[in-house]
């Protein structure tokens, strides 16, 4: 850009850092973009209103009640196990952080994470691959333990 500028005899001369500031102090980041994908699903509006209205507590126009709740759960596959070939050491004095950069690996794992959207609670855990099973565990987890539990009956 710089080179550009320079080119079109907008400015004598200038320096890409010049350039790289004036681009940061206005916000203006060719280099950053946002991925986006576009509703395909006709009745997408419908069903995305549904779930954000459970977000805000409500169902069909009414508020949840005070034992009622909204468990969100996803899951994050193929996450890469890596073990540090030699420990990590703590930043100290005069001294960053010293991660080693050599790993063996360790096979990937299947995160399974639960949310509980009005309380802000989370759940989460590993598993060697995902599926109905692990799901299962994770659900058993958060059942476990209160409020939930005296849901169970």
């Amino acid at each position: 850009m710089a080179r550009e500028a320079m080119e079109r005899g907008l400015v004598a001369e200038i320096s890409g850092t010049t350039v790289w500031r004036w681009l940061s102090e206005d916000a203006l980041r060719p280099f950053y973009h946002r991925s986006w994908v576009s509703p395909r699903d006709p009745d997408f509006a419908h069903k995305a209103g549904r779930v954000l209205d459970l977000y805000e507590g409500e169902w069909e126009g009414e508020p949840l009640g005070p034992e009622e709740y909204v468990i969100s759960a996803d899951e994050k596959t193929s996450i890469q196990a890596r073990h540090r070939c030699q420990p990590t050491l703590p930043s100290a004095e005069q001294r960053l952080m010293r991660v080693e950069h050599e790993y063996e690996r360790k096979g990937a794992l299947a995160y399974l994470a639960a949310w509980d959207v009005q309380r802000a609670k989370l759940f989460g855990r590993c598993e060697p691959k995902n599926g109905i099973e692990p799901f299962g565990r994770l659900v058993e987890e958060v059942m476990s333990v209160e409020p939930y539990a005296c849901l169970g009956g």
